[in-house]
């Protein structure tokens, strides 16, 4: 689990509750000038999540307004890249940033600087659901630095291309934060840092600017997502995915043998992996293998079962029943009766 810290207004007196969370506010991003027409009783909850120097914040809090101004800047400037996600739930947010002004809404991701004044708002009576990320300017290099800052305070879809990829990895660390360790953060952080490099430069058509290096990553993550949409489609191959890509079968190789990774090894593993997820669900332990089988993009049962025992060493119905079994032992001990000493209670 990565290092995580959560703030709830509902655990402090009503009376100072905005005041907390305003400085728990300019603590985490950079210091700005905070106010909502519900400060007497504000309602807010976030979580702090660690990836090294970077931080990610999900959020929903009640309708308020966040300026930076240029005072505050010529204080002091943190040097800090701000990102926010929109998430479903969410009022729009009015973003003005330099001579840039929008509204962004559900799915919408915008980039601010510390460096450069601006005035974020949530509409009023609405609440603002998000994922606020912090990344410090120094993980950057200069070429990426010059993408980014042409695209400071635009409205970016984060439902296609690398807008997509990067939205699908920020929601998954915070909801799936207990699946990482410590150890995980240094891939996790070049992963978050090489998506928004990627995202700066898709929108500004400018790739080709990017070191060989990270271009390769940035498509090798676009692809990686690919299969992660589309592993159920029997038709999904690593020709089918080289194709849909605009690249040779060899170049495909070429990406995933960097990894240590066929392209077919990656297929086959997120399928069975689901597959797995699948048959140890108890919502799912009346379903068929050959439905699951099926909906994790094989067209042969028989095909299926041999794949499944080669990864895992039992064949599915095995492994589901292994599984049950596990799940039901767990359940009735917890239904077990209490030491002696605290049975007074039940008649001879």
């Amino acid at each position: 689990m990565l290092p995580e810290t959560v703030l709830r207004t509902d655990d402090v007196a009503p009376d100072v509750r905005f005041d907390v969370w305003r400085e728990a506010m300019v603590a985490t991003i950079f210091p700005m000038h905070i106010s909502s027409r519900h400060s007497s009783d504000f309602w807010g909850h976030t979580r702090l999540l660690t990836l090294d120097d970077v931080l990610l914040w999900p959020v929903a809090m009640q309708a308020s307004r966040y300026r930076r101004t240029a005072e505050l800047v010529r204080r002091g400037d943190p040097e800090l890249y701000h990102i926010t996600l929109v998430l479903p739930g969410s009022g729009r947010l009015r973003v003005d940033h330099g001579d840039r002004r929008h509204l962004s809404a559900v799915n919408n991701l915008y980039i601010l600087h510390s460096s450069q004044p601006c005035d974020v708002e949530v509409e009023e009576n609405e609440l603002a659901v998000a994922i606020g990320v912090e990344i410090p300017r120094v993980n950057f290099s200069s070429t990426a630095e010059r993408a980014i800052g042409r695209i400071l305070g635009h409205r970016i879809s984060g439902q296609e291309g690398f807008g997509a990829v990067l939205s699908h990895f920020l929601s998954h660390l915070v909801s799936r934060n207990s699946a990482h360790r410590p150890s995980d953060m240094p891939q996790l952080k070049q992963i978050l840092l090489d998506l928004v490099t990627g995202l700066a430069a898709r929108e500004l058509d400018a790739e080709a600017s990017l070191c060989t290096e990270t271009r390769r990553r940035n498509k090798f993550l676009l692809i990686r997502s690919y299969i992660q949409q589309n592993y159920h489609d029997p038709a999904l191959t690593p020709r089918t995915v080289a194709a849909a890509h605009f690249i040779s079968p060899r170049q495909l190789h070429r990406l995933f043998e960097a990894e240590g990774i066929t392209a077919a090894a990656h297929i086959r593993g997120r399928r069975l992996a689901e597959a797995r997820r699948r048959l140890a669900d108890p919502a799912q332990y009346t379903t068929s293998i050959q439905t699951i089988a099926q909906r994790c993009g094989y067209t042969s049962a028989a095909h299926f079962s041999r794949s499944f025992s080669a990864a895992y060493g039992m064949a599915p119905r095995e492994y589901r029943e292994l599984e049950h079994r596990q799940q039901l032992d767990t359940k009735l001990g917890s239904l077990a009766l209490p030491p002696a000493a605290d049975r007074d209670w039940i008649p001879a």
